[in-house]
């Protein structure tokens, strides 16, 4: 028997090494004289390397040991029956994939079906012209080869994974836990920087979030949700660092971000709201790279408060990280959550730090779950001062009277969670992004809804139409305007064919 022998070289792209594998031959025939006809017929093709095994009963044995890219089988020989040899090399892992001709002394339509039927791959009758056998076991091999090698570089890929999660794990239990150069830098300063523990302090906390990402999300492949995420999250956190923010916390789609830790500044306040001004000001950038890649329109929204937090290292010796604790981050994430697309709504607290510079364009009073009193929060356009800067003026929503009204059914979402009631109510009022409803009982300001949405002839256009109340308009009967925070292709589509929106 010849050796059998491999080449290795690594991938250009990837560097993984991987085996260049020879055409191996194996032949399972109880007669000496096809053994070493089919030898005569290969020994000249360098590329070749060929087994021969007359003991049907060791042939699986000799396959595992030498590993063949194809095998030649005869049907009748006296230790075993051809076809039960055959289920034998296809119940064999070793063998299971391997590509199979069977050899046969004359042609059977029904030895063949059954062949077949069993797993072989080919069917040739001995002895065959030495051209035909070598075209057919390099057809068969060469297919196998490159299953062999697209496995290979598989497996080779999954250990490259593996072992870079191993690295990444290190720099994360290292570096990872904390997310700003400010934090690692106070740790490394000081001998005393890993220590569990913090302080109370006035903080300026800011949160942000996709409004109606998850929406879109449910649309949409995981790698192409992971884009946008993180074209988002690319620019955003270009904007946060130069405004001297400490990103906290990355969760999915929105970012916890701290003014005033680790480091404490006199215009905290200041440069949060500058920072979310100049965060809303680039979403046109975060959107023109997401229609480049074709992925939908994303809005945000900004909640920003201030006040007592404690701040420092939370959590255990095996686990920590730097963050915050209190109930004024807490408000700061219900502030955020009365947002739609485009908004920056703050604290009154935040307010007062700010002081004249910045422009109100609304304010309102809410009462967010899990506090007592009603909280004051002020919509914000712009800040002067050192940064002036500054959003486009709001302008009156344009909506289009309807003649034939479009009913719809709806349920409020609470905590993004929908509740069971559903209310009827009908749309008079329509533009591309906002609405006016009427509606069986008047619906609080602020309230996020999800909405089915019917053509004026009662057939369904969405089930997935999200909005939020952003003004109450009549209590008698009760009308609302709404702001869309998530509109599906289907309902798109219907505004444009029937409004042209």
């Amino acid at each position: 028997m010849e050796n059998k022998s491999f080449k290795t070289s690594p991938r250009p792209e990837s560097g993984i090494t991987l085996t260049h594998h020879r055409i191996t031959v194996l032949l399972v025939d109880d007669q000496a004289m096809i053994g070493e006809a089919v030898r005569r017929m290969l020994v000249t093709e360098e590329d070749i390397d060929f087994y021969y095994c007359r003991d049907a009963g060791k042939a699986i044995k000799m396959a595992n040991e030498i590993s063949p890219t194809v095998i030649l089988q005869d049907l009748v020989m006296p230790e075993i029956d051809g076809l039960t040899l055959v289920r034998y090399f296809r119940a064999n892992e070793g063998t299971r994939d391997v590509p199979l001709i069977v050899l046969s002394s004359k042609e059977e339509p029904r030895t063949k079906a059954e062949a077949f039927a069993l797993g072989a791959n080919d069917y040739m009758v001995k002895l065959p012209d030495r051209l035909e056998v070598i075209a057919r076991i390099r057809y068969h091999s060469k297919g196998y080869i490159n299953l062999l090698e697209r496995n290979e570089a598989y497996n080779a890929l999954l250990e490259s994974q593996k072992k870079l999660e191993v690295r990444n794990q290190f720099i994360r239990d290292t570096f990872g836990r904390y997310l700003s150069d400010d934090i690692v830098d106070s740790i490394l300063e000081s001998p005393e920087g890993m220590k569990l523990g913090g302080e109370k302090r006035r903080i300026t906390i800011m949160m942000t979030d996709l409004r109606g990402f998850t929406a879109i999300s449910e649309r949409l492949p995981p790698e192409n949700v992971v884009s946008i995420i993180n074209n988002y999250l690319e620019v955003m956190t270009e904007i946060i660092l130069k405004y001297q923010g400490t990103i906290d916390e990355f969760i999915g789609d929105s970012i916890l971000v701290i003014f005033g830790a680790p480091i404490l500044r006199e215009d905290d306040a200041i440069r949060a709201v500058a920072c979310a001004v100049e965060m809303q000001m680039r979403m046109d950038e975060v959107n023109q790279r997401n229609r480049e890649a074709k992925f939908p329109d994303v809005s945000q929204g900004i909640g920003i408060n201030t006040g007592g937090l404690v701040v420092g290292n939370i959590g255990s010796e095996k686990r920590s990280k730097y963050g915050v604790v209190g109930r004024n981050v807490n408000l700061a994430a219900r502030i955020e959550s009365f947002t739609v697309g485009g908004q920056i709504l703050i604290s009154e607290s935040t307010l007062k730090d700010c002081g004249q510079i910045v422009r109100i364009d609304d304010q309102m009073e809410v009462m967010p779950k899990g506090f007592k009193d009603p909280v004051k929060i002020y919509e914000i356009g712009g800040i002067a001062g050192d940064y002036d800067l500054f959003l486009p003026e709001k302008q009156e929503i344009k909506l289009l009277d309807l003649r034939q009204p479009l009913p719809i059914l709806f349920m409020k979402l609470t905590e993004k969670y929908a509740n069971k009631n559903v209310f009827q109510g009908t749309v008079f009022r329509l533009g591309n992004e906002a609405a006016e409803i009427r509606t069986d009982e008047p619906i609080k300001r602020l309230t996020n809804l999800k909405i089915s949405l019917f053509d004026d002839e009662g057939y369904e256009i969405t089930t997935e139409l999200y909005a939020k109340v952003t003004r109450n308009l009549s209590d008698s009967p009760p009308v609302s305007r709404i702001c869309f925070t998530s509109v599906p292709p289907e309902a798109r589509a219907f505004f444009k064919y029937r409004y042209n929106f």
